[in-house]
């Protein structure tokens, strides 16, 4: 069979549902034509394939390319002020109570041009990109008016050009209660529904649909209607929920087919059970959990016994997460939360791209996915998640390239 590339002599952690574990294969071969692998499997099979190119990897591991399925990566200035305040003992609620939190990101992401916006966040997402991560979700919600978080969007697209990194968008309009609508969160809300959601879809800027569901936030009944908004028009929907207070966010997001809740350290068996029902990923996002110094744990134990798929990310944001390091991220689930490596290499593999929706396309080592590989000079898929501030990554892959 012709192809364009070859890497044999690998070891393979090909992450498919129908294997054990993460799927190993010790003497590994993986062909790709046209940007998709064609075959992944035991290297026996390598007469079949004639390759314009043959890569040797020396028996280095290869890994799906890594997907951070949970970041607000685009955003103007920094919040260390605020970090600075919660060191002296401010809650994240009352900074946010008192013009701190998103809304102090917003004011500077509004001021920031489209360009601003992409140049800012480069660093961060070369920093992913170094580590593996071929696939990026991106969310809005700094902007809060229709051009603003236009803006945002069009500046997450400006990524995925001005890098070889595929980008998935989150529109999360319902994220805080601009000042334009202080005391009038239904009014708001509306406005979301009603304006933001139909203009965004038909540019096809979001790919989906987030909320803040919390009491600082907004209500289940509010969400609901902002869910309801997002399936008129098409998009899938997805939820924080859990993070700060127990409002079963979760559930409802279940009930209306929720691609992923995030958070969910308040989640009990109710919002487990719900999305065990629905196929909905349980997104976890230790690196908000360290920066905050949360004591709540998530109920991975509910999670693991009704068979909800765990994934990991960042969360990289200014404000409870301004964290670039998804190798940081797989240690602290395993310290912080103590899921095992094969559940945290799940969780930016597999798992990760469940909770975009993506299954079909990326995630795992097989036949018809897209050929994005992240080459490892490691001796055991474990080091992945043990080192801390190492960075084993000896090559990344693209679309075949």
């Amino acid at each position: 069979m012709r192809c364009d590339t070859v890497w044999r002599n690998a070891r393979l952690a090909t992450m498919a549902q129908d294997s054990d574990g993460i799927g190993a294969v010790n003497d590994g071969l993986i062909a790709a034509a046209q940007g998709r692998i064609i075959y992944a499997g035991e290297a026996r099979h390598a007469h079949a394939f004639d390759a314009a190119q043959t890569v040797d990897c020396e028996g280095r591991w290869i890994t799906p390319g890594l997907i951070d399925c949970h970041t607000h990566i685009i955003h103007g200035g920094d919040r260390a002020q605020e970090f600075a305040m919660r060191l002296a003992g401010a809650s994240y609620e009352e900074i946010a109570r008192a013009g701190g939190g998103i809304l102090s990101t917003m004011r500077a992401t509004r001021s920031a041009s489209l360009d601003a916006l992409v140049a800012s966040a480069l660093p961060r997402v070369d920093a992913l990109m170094a580590e593996g991560v071929t696939t990026l979700e991106i969310k809005s919600g700094y902007g809060l008016t229709l051009d603003d978080e236009c803006r945002m969007l069009r500046a997450a697209r400006a990524l995925g050009h001005a890098r070889a990194l595929r980008i998935v968008t989150s529109f999360l309009g319902a994220h805080a209660l601009p000042p334009e609508y202080a005391g009038d969160a239904d009014g708001y809300i509306e406005a979301v529904c009603g304006t933001m959601i139909p203009a965004l879809a038909q540019e096809h800027l979001a790919d989906a649909v987030d909320v803040f569901c919390e009491g600082i936030g907004f209500t289940p009944a509010q969400t609901e209607r902002v869910f309801a908004a997002a399936k008129q028009h098409g998009l899938p929907v997805k939820i924080h929920a859990e993070q700060l207070s127990s409002l079963h966010g979760s559930a409802l997001a279940a009930r209306h087919g929720a691609i992923s809740a995030d958070h969910l350290e308040h989640a009990d068996t109710h919002d487990v059970v719900a999305m065990a029902a629905s196929g909905t990923v349980a997104v976890l996002l230790p690196g908000a959990y360290y920066f905050m110094r949360e004591t709540q744990l998530p109920p991975v134990a509910l999670l693991r016994q009704h068979g909800v798929p765990i994934a990991l990310a960042t969360d990289c944001n200014p404000g409870t997460s301004p964290l670039t390091s998804l190798l940081l991220v797989l240690n602290m689930g395993a310290t912080l939360f103590r899921l095992t490596v094969e559940e945290c290499l799940l969780g930016v593999t597999r798992n990760a791209a469940a909770a975009l929706g993506l299954s079909q396309s990326i995630g795992t080592l097989e036949a018809g996915k897209a050929c994005d590989l992240a080459i490892w000079d490691i001796n055991d898929p474990a080091e992945l998640v043990y080192r801390i501030g190492f960075n084993p990554l000896h090559m990344r892959i693209k679309d075949g390239r």
